[in-house]
């Protein structure tokens, strides 16, 4: 069972995954060419102009993007967050689900697997790719950042590991949600939306005191990327926080999943 969700799911592992590595290589490609003293000061003059708030939510506040691992800490890990966590939404609102809408259900109706090990063994699948994807980046961008010159190494192995904190706790959701429908269509638009949604809540609670009550909402306040700039270490609390939800959210897939009337 493992190994067939492993080789149903390696394609969209490699295309996700593509995607960002090729996003990154242009980066360290051309990176070094734009970021010079004349661009440079252009670029800090432009910076100036944004207001306070748009520098926070972009962490251009607490860092230059004079060098390849500045712009990670800003804009880049922005995309790394984002693209994780639409790969994560997107299996995990397919992954269970797939069965009843490609009508493979039945096959797995007729061989000797309990609905459980059906959904622990795709949860364990899920899992791997995720992680096996952010470990991807994070070994490609560290090779990157060798060859552009020097950076901070602990700071940069923190930073890889907060995307594992939103893309489990966006996969256990939206395994979770897709035990409510039979269609992966349907699945499909409402991961994306809980994506875009909870960075578009986490953006906008960093724009000022009346608005920061909104980080609750957002999945990415888990990253909690600007503490690790900041202070180099990782929130305990975080760690907690995605495990219990987590689990939690795991605990009611396989409730609802023991009850569901199968197509």
């Amino acid at each position: 069972m493992f190994k067939r969700e492993m080789k149903i799911n390696f394609k969209s592992y490699i295309i996700w995954t593509s995607v960002l590595i090729g996003l990154f290589l242009i980066v360290f490609l051309v990176y070094p060419s734009i970021i010079n003293s004349e661009n440079m000061e252009m670029i800090d003059e432009m910076i100036k102009i944004f207001p306070e708030e748009i520098l926070k939510a972009f962490n251009m506040d607490i860092s230059s993007i004079d060098t390849a691992f500045g712009w990670l800490k800003t804009e880049g890990f922005i995309f790394v967050l984002l693209i994780t966590g639409i790969y994560s939404g997107i299996l995990g609102s397919n992954i269970l689900v797939k069965e009843e809408s490609d009508k493979t259900i039945e096959y797995l109706n007729s061989v000797p697997v309990t609905r459980k090990s059906i959904v622990l063994n795709k949860i364990f699948c899920g899992f791997f790719y995720i992680i096996l994807m952010i470990v991807t980046i994070g070994i490609f961008n560290f090779i990157g950042l060798s060859l552009s010159g020097e950076f901070d190494v602990k700071s940069y192995i923190l930073l890889s590991m907060t995307p594992l904190f939103t893309s489990v706790v966006i996969f256990t959701l939206c395994l979770f949600l897709s035990t409510f429908a039979h269609k992966t269509k349907k699945t499909f638009g409402i991961s994306l939306g809980i994506v875009f949604a909870s960075y578009f809540l986490n953006v906008i609670s960093e724009m000022g005191e009346s608005t920061e009550f909104l980080k609750y909402l957002s999945i990415f306040t888990l990253a909690d990327i600007r503490n690790v700039i900041i202070n180099a270490s990782i929130n305990p609390v975080m760690i907690v926080l995605t495990i219990v939800i987590s689990g939690i959210l795991i605990a009611l897939t396989m409730i609802r999943y023991e009850k569901k009337e199968l197509l």
